[in-house]
């Protein structure tokens, strides 16, 4: 850690800047500067404007809040396309139990649903993004990206970083099944499809239309 300096203000009191601060209570630079928005931690400010935090206000912050910030969650997300697919959400379990129990990661809590990787208002799914946001998650695990959603992962994956959650994939294919990509990809074929049948009805009836004012 970068030596801290001493508070004019208050001889004899080190102060921090915003990057040794989060070192000094073991947290992201973006963790605090929400912690600074949210008044969870709240910074001084120099008369340049520059943030900084003393250490008895740090000090103190870990005494008080030191459960409040160690009590967030551990989440591993599980999902399969259908009903018939049920029977993976188990080797997902399976394979990500042993993953953890291997890098010692306890307390973890395992979300699954069953919905298409493409419908992104699943209502496991859409609550596990508001605890990221309100800074509840610690990590996510999930067996592979495509678990999560088929498309757009990396503005998710930001969304995690955003948040100060740790996003662990593990990338094993076999808990992706081939069969739901062709779900996944006949879904995108209908949903064009079903555009432009809309398109066709809509030139009819604007056809008809410009007739019967003639």
């Amino acid at each position: 850690m970068t030596d801290a300096r001493e508070c004019v203000c208050c001889p004899g009191m080190n102060t921090f800047n915003v990057a040794q601060a989060a070192e000094f209570v073991g947290r992201s630079v973006k963790t605090l500067q929400r912690w600074d928005r949210n008044g969870t931690l709240v910074s001084k400010r120099m008369k340049t404007n520059r943030r900084y935090y003393t250490e008895r206000q740090l000090q103190g912050f870990m005494g008080v809040k030191k459960a409040e910030v160690c009590d967030r969650k551990r989440i591993a997300y599980l999902r399969v396309s259908s009903q018939a697919q049920r029977p993976d959400l188990k080797n997902q379990r399976r394979v990500i139990e042993e993953f953890c129990l291997a890098k010692g990661m306890e307390n973890v809590e395992y979300v699954q649903e069953i919905k298409g990787g493409l419908n992104f208002k699943r209502p496991e799914f859409g609550r596990l993004m508001d605890a990221i946001e309100r800074g509840e998650v610690e990590s996510l695990v999930i067996a592979h990206k495509d678990r999560l959603c088929r498309f757009g992962f990396e503005w998710f994956e930001r969304h995690c970083a955003k948040h100060d959650c740790k996003l662990v994939i593990l990338n094993t294919e076999k808990v992706s099944p081939e069969q739901e990509m062709v779900q996944d990809l006949m879904t995108i074929v209908h949903c064009f499809s079903s555009r432009l049948y809309g398109l066709r009805n809509y030139r009819k009836a604007l056809k008809k239309a410009l007739r019967d004012k003639r």
